[in-house]
């Protein structure tokens, strides 16, 4: 202690609160890099009415821009979006879990993640979006930006490192259809504070300032357009080795675990948050892995997850609890 105030030791970030949080009646969508991921995937798994990543992991704003109006646009993907390279089927606009062997199977794969997206962007009420980098790769043929290049030769793409006002003008008239769409439509972008270490550096944090400088002015032109500032957490909370992975680079599972926890304070209601808590423990159960699956005390375990099911049910009538039911009565 020293005058009366305590020694944090670290420098706390504190983000503006939504305007509008969200809850389980606020159908959102989450578009972008790997921390768009951790944090969509986590309330998909407490039963949020989201979707994430359509088209897979993104890096850069141009082809999560071109998701978006490809959605907009509801044109699903045809064979001639796909190309075939080492006895697979992909596409450069997707990341590699949309690829495979057989063509109409991959094409299936996308246009039913599509289907899905597209009828989320009717019913919109928050659009969150990370960009990782401000560096695009272009097909030498053709000049369009690629969103994967699949480990594909080097000779048939071109790097560039996007402006802020190319950025800012891609989409503020993406922006201005979504809200013609949604009117309502609060927008959150982010920047995702996993390093891209192949630009170096100096290439690395260049590439960073250009995405805060877009989206600054992005937020400054439209009260619906926020930030949230996981970057800065990272960068100034969490500024210690420990909190990283192996490779130095990503996030360890404290780090996202921290980031979750800031973000639930931030963006979730209080009654979302209660339901969370409750939806929480059941999938603890589920993940649960029992020594003995047929013993009398295992069956007493999951007549009891029934219950609780049963009884979620009943209290929250908008929680599809199918998985979880079907999963005890196995």
């Amino acid at each position: 202690m020293s005058n009366g105030k305590t020694f944090l030791f670290r420098t706390v970030v504190v983000p503006d609160p939504f305007p509008r949080r969200f809850s389980y009646d606020t159908p959102a969508l989450f578009l972008g890099s790997c921390f768009t991921a951790s944090i969509g995937q986590w309330l998909e798994r407490l039963k949020f009415p989201v979707e994430v990543n359509p088209s897979g992991v993104l890096y850069n704003p141009f082809s999560v821009l071109q998701t978006l109006a490809r959605l907009l646009e509801s044109r699903p993907y045809g064979p001639e979006d796909l190309i075939r390279e080492g006895g697979k089927w992909l596409s450069l606009m997707h990341d590699t879990s949309f690829s495979g062997s057989d063509r109409d199977k991959v094409l299936q794969m996308i246009n039913e993640s599509f289907r899905k997206a597209a009828e989320q962007l009717q019913k919109l009420d928050f659009l969150f979006l990370t960009f990782g980098t401000a560096r695009v790769y272009l097909r030498a043929e053709d000049g369009s930006v690629v969103a994967n290049c699949h480990k594909l030769p080097a000779e048939r793409f071109r790097r560039k490192l996007l402006s802020p006002g190319e950025i800012m003008e891609a989409w503020r008239e993406l922006l201005s259809r979504l809200f013609r769409l949604r009117p309502q439509l609060q927008v959150f972008f982010t920047v995702s504070p996993i390093r891209h270490w192949k630009d170096g550096a100096v290439g690395n944090q260049l590439s960073k300032s250009v995405l805060h400088v877009a989206i600054h002015q992005l937020e400054e032109e439209d009260e619906r357009v926020h930030y949230f500032p996981a970057y800065e957490i990272v960068m100034d909370e969490l500024r210690d080795y420990r909190f990283y992975a192996a490779d130095m680079l990503h996030l360890s599972e404290t780090a996202i675990k921290y980031l979750r926890e800031r973000f639930r304070e931030t963006a979730i209601d209080p009654f979302g948050w209660k339901v969370m808590q409750e939806v929480e423990k059941l999938r603890k159960a589920l993940e649960h892995l029992p020594r003995h699956p047929d013993s009398p005390e295992h069956k007493a375990f999951r007549e009891t997850q029934r219950k609780k099911i049963q009884r979620l049910e009943e209290k929250y009538p908008f929680l599809d609890l199918a998985e979880e039911r079907k999963f005890f009565e196995k």
